[in-house]
């Protein structure tokens, strides 16, 4: 059944069920490229591992921007509203502990609001939060960059 959903959506239709497939679909397609389907990325290509780590980039409104102007969100074509569905599903599938009990869904509103904000340099951005969120002793991925 989710094969031929898949498909069904691949090819433009919209099949029952399609709302709860979306998001995950639209990981599948835009994300994965790089993240890869086990959400490991690739710490010498720079691409940040999701598993245990991505929730901490929800703990904080400059975690959460963070996220919004990474070159694959802000390349990815999707809505805001579909935006959001799809970093909650990443976090739902991915964060593990790294997501704090309290912390909020991404909504389309939230994402509208944070891709609104400029952010000159998001590799800068990412080394200030991440520096920040080790210090309290918040799990985050390797990254290369200097």
């Amino acid at each position: 059944m989710r094969l031929a959903a898949f498909l069904a959506l691949a090819l433009g239709a919209a099949p029952a069920g399609a709302a709860e497939l979306s998001a995950q679909t639209n990981f599948v397609l835009r994300c994965t490229g790089c993240h890869g389907m086990d959400g490991s990325g690739s710490e010498q290509a720079g691409i940040p591992d999701f598993r245990g780590y991505v929730g901490s980039f929800a703990r904080s409104a400059d975690g959460r921007r963070y996220l919004m102007h990474v070159p694959g969100v802000v390349s990815s074509s999707l809505t805001n509203a579909e935006i959001a569905a799809v970093m909650n599903y990443v976090m739902t599938t991915y964060a593990g502990a790294s997501l704090a009990p309290e912390a909020k869904p991404f909504t389309e509103a939230e994402v509208t609001q944070l891709r609104a904000e400029p952010v000159k340099d998001v590799v800068a951005l990412r080394r200030e939060v991440a520096a920040r969120y080790k210090a309290d002793g918040w799990p985050v991925a390797g990254y290369p960059w200097p």
